[in-house]
């Protein structure tokens, strides 16, 4: 299997300074990066660490999810997965809090009680869930 790569160059103290964060494998993007707007509520067009995680584990979920549902006999028509990942202080510094999954999905053949069995499921086996188990995640599934 593959191993991808982000690089992060930074500038500056932590207070003061930025960065940017480079999609290096892909090449399709980079992002700016600051702590003081990773610390406020609004993130003034930069992104966050959080941020990252956040699109790692929603589209991680989805593709498990997909697998999972196939594999219980159904077919997913759309998957719409939010996760919200909250950051918190620490005993030094700042922690992950809590990640959020939130999942809304049309699926043709299963019912909502082997939906929320199959979803449970892809909660614990998706590889980026797996990673994040010293953070609490809380799941939302339902089907539309």
């Amino acid at each position: 299997m593959p191993t991808r790569t982000a690089r992060t160059a930074w500038n500056g103290t932590l207070e003061a300074g930025s960065g940017q964060v480079e999609l290096s494998s892909s090449g399709v993007a980079t992002f700016d990066v600051s702590f003081p707007k990773r610390a406020a509520d609004e993130a003034g067009g930069t992104t966050s660490p959080e941020e990252l995680i956040a699109a790692a584990h929603s589209s991680c979920y989805a593709m498990q999810l997909s697998a999972l549902i196939a594999e219980a006999g159904g077919t997913p028509q759309s998957l719409d997965i939010t996760a919200d990942v909250s950051l918190g202080p620490d005993t030094v510094g700042f922690k992950l809090t809590g990640i959020t999954l939130t999942v809304r999905a049309e699926v043709d053949g299963l019912d909502a009680a082997e939906f929320a069995k199959v979803a449970q499921a892809a909660k614990e086996t998706c590889p980026v869930s797996k990673a994040l188990t010293g953070v609490d995640i809380t799941l939302d599934a339902a089907l539309d």
